[in-house]
């Protein structure tokens, strides 16, 4: 293989890199970004609601959870003080 085959295979691989990418998900953003079409960072209002609303359903769930976790670890509390665990097994 000469240099000229080398050159050749580098050029069309690069060649079919380049007409890879621009059709691929990634060169039509960067197309977009370029034409200046990118969407805006900022959110609507519709989307800042509806992850407000999303906010408010995961800190109630968080806080819920909080408070099973607080009373199983009381029971489990309670339950060692008057010896109705029994110890770990031996392996």
């Amino acid at each position: 293989m000469g240099p000229i085959d080398v050159l050749a295979f580098t050029v069309l691989m690069l060649t079919l890199g380049t007409v890879g990418v621009a059709f691929s998900p990634l060169g039509r953003a960067l197309a977009d970004r370029l034409r200046g079409k990118a969407r805006d960072a900022a959110l609507d209002a519709g989307e800042v609601d509806a992850l407000r609303d999303e906010l408010h359903g995961i800190r109630t769930q968080l806080d819920e959870l909080a408070e099973r976790q607080d009373f199983t670890e009381r029971l489990l509390a309670q339950a060692k003080e008057r010896g109705l665990l029994a110890p770990p097994k031996e392996r």
